[in-house]
């Protein structure tokens, strides 16, 4: 069993409450807030990341949108933004998604594209 599978609700939001929280498990947290957390709290994670994405890599652009305005990048543009390479990105996104969050998260594949 991994540690991510070991999450819940209750301990996520625990964590993202800590004041003191280590970065690393504060950013564990937040990823499984954003992936299995309630609609409300993962639109205002998203809406966060967002921003952050845009004050740090401003150039990176999305590839097109969801119908329900999420972005959706390149995997090519995202591995250049980050200075590694596409089958780096690509490995990244497999190993911290897996089943339907993988085939949502990658479902633009055959066209680059990251939800």
């Amino acid at each position: 069993m991994e540690f991510k599978d070991l999450w819940d609700l209750e301990s996520a939001m625990q964590v993202l409450a800590h004041d003191q929280a280590d970065s690393r498990l504060w950013a564990e947290a937040v990823e499984w807030l954003i992936l299995n957390g309630p609609p409300e709290v993962r639109r205002l994670l998203l809406e966060a990341s967002n921003t952050a994405i845009h004050a740090a890599f401003p150039d990176l652009k999305p590839h097109h949108y969801t119908p329900d305005g999420r972005p959706i990048y390149s995997v090519d543009d995202l591995a250049k933004a980050l200075g590694i390479s596409t089958s780096e990105a690509r490995r990244i996104l497999r190993d911290k998604t897996t089943g339907d969050d993988l085939d949502n998260l990658l479902a633009g594949e055959s066209t680059g594209t990251v939800h």
